[in-house]
């Protein structure tokens, strides 16, 4: 498996004197790096220790630390904790939402006073949604098959996500997000397995699970639940995806109604994209996978398999999510395309380099991140009680992301509260329009 490049948080000391730090930022520039972060952590009269963020390969780690500490003015110091010291313990935690200071108030929200809101939910089960926290808590489900460009590393490898997801859903739609780890890769088995802890969640997010498995989990628990399910890596991607390409055609003056688009690789992002667009309307969208039966699954939904040369030669825009670094050479990129090479943390093709072969407008992935979309998407959701997700309200979420971003973005702030909960409110009154 390709080695994922992984933030690299040196600790550098240098000498507090003009110079100093432009030339340790020389050397990394000269290793082809580029600086991600950079902060000043603590100053002893003629000395400055700095932490510098840097994405990149394992294998240049040696060769740069060699090259700082030949500088007179340097010396390397070691790696930072920060990313670990920020995990430690965890991200999230369950709280009380009441202060439990009296005996009063223990007997009523706990023995014996709880056991008149079990005698009515028993009797209406409706009234769970108003008296319980599953209307505002989602069940945020993996197997560790997929992780980010990690692969198959386990679902408790996996765990680290998933605390971030509900970390996100806390911060920026004040929903409860659950990590649930499940060591079973058989997709029926797993759709067991979530169908009965279903009664416990508002709604279902799937996460990290591999193609084509993830499709066959997905549609199974859709059909059997009445709650909505939605998994990420498909439908999150595609929406924040269908934003970024409305805007990238704008930008280089194609409307998506009128184009060709390429959707190369079609794994999980790449089908979900392609759906997402087809159902939107698009005339024509070209697709390239090296495995046939996610040609014949693109098929099915509408789109017209082709090789890489193919997609290439006629789509107007390519959107490419195959975890392939380089696989676009900058010989295939036509005059006037729109290239978005998603994947991370490498893309298909830098978009420097496909400017620089001709087309139009080109960005990879580092600023379509599907924050934007889940957290408003469950939280639409389940204000509405919706029973399940539809394209339209897919479609809603990314033409409001779109619409806010600024003109020379492609998205908006993925930090702005104000995007969420503008996501929040299109995706419940698509629930509503649509009679989900």
């Amino acid at each position: 498996m390709r080695r994922m490049k992984i933030p690299e948080i040196l600790l550098i000391e240098s000498a507090h004197r003009p110079g100093s730090l432009a030339s340790i930022l020389g050397v990394i520039g000269d290793e082809g790096l580029v600086v991600e972060h950079l902060a000043s952590v603590r100053r002893d009269q003629d000395k400055t220790i700095w932490e510098i963020t840097l994405e990149m390969d394992p294998d240049a780690g040696p060769h740069l630390r060699e090259r700082i500490d030949a500088l007179p003015n340097a010396r390397l110091l070691g790696r930072s904790d920060r990313v670990f010291n920020r995990h430690r313990g965890g991200k999230i935690r369950t709280v009380s939402t009441l202060d439990i200071g009296s005996l009063q108030i223990l007997r009523d929200v706990y023995t014996p006073g709880v056991a008149r809101v079990c005698l009515a939910i028993r009797d209406n089960p409706a009234l769970a949604a108003e008296y319980t926290a599953i209307s505002r808590t989602v069940a945020i489900v993996t197997n560790g098959t997929a992780v980010l460009g990690l692969g198959d590393i386990g679902a408790l490898a996996g765990m680290p996500v998933m605390e971030g997801k509900a970390a996100l859903m806390a911060s920026l739609a004040g929903l409860s997000g659950v990590p649930i780890l499940v060591e079973e890769k058989n997709p029926g088995s797993l759709v067991e397995i979530i169908a009965a802890i279903a009664p416990s969640f508002g709604a279902i997010q799937l996460e990290d699970i591999a193609a084509p498995g993830c499709f066959e989990v997905e549609d199974a628990l859709r059909a059997r639940l009445d709650i909505p399910v939605l998994h990420d890596d498909q439908h999150g991607t595609a929406v924040v995806a269908m934003a970024a390409v409305r805007n990238a055609g704008r930008q280089a003056g194609q409307r998506l109604s009128q184009s060709v688009v390429g959707q190369v690789g079609l794994g999980a992002a790449g089908i979900g994209i392609a759906r997402l667009l087809l159902s939107r309307g698009t005339p024509r969208i070209l697709g390239a996978d090296l495995d046939a039966a996610a040609r014949q699954r693109f098929a099915a939904l509408g789109g017209e398999p082709a090789d890489l040369r193919k997609v290439m030669a006629e789509a107007d825009i390519v959107i490419a999510t195959t975890g392939v670094p380089g696989l676009i050479r900058p010989a295939m990129v036509r005059p006037g395309q729109v290239i978005l090479a998603l994947s991370n943390p490498d893309p298909e093709i830098e978009p420097q380099a496909a400017l620089a072969a001709g087309a139009a407008f080109a960005a990879d992935g580092k600023s379509i991140n599907n924050v934007l979309g889940f957290p408003g998407l469950f939280k639409g959701a389940l204000e509405v009680g919706a029973r399940r997700f539809t394209d339209e309200m897919l479609v809603a979420a990314a033409e409001t992301i779109a619409d806010l971003a600024a003109d020379h973005d492609l998205v908006p702030d993925p930090l702005n509260l104000a995007v969420h909960d503008a996501v929040t409110a299109a995706v419940a009154k698509a629930a509503r329009d649509s009679g989900a």
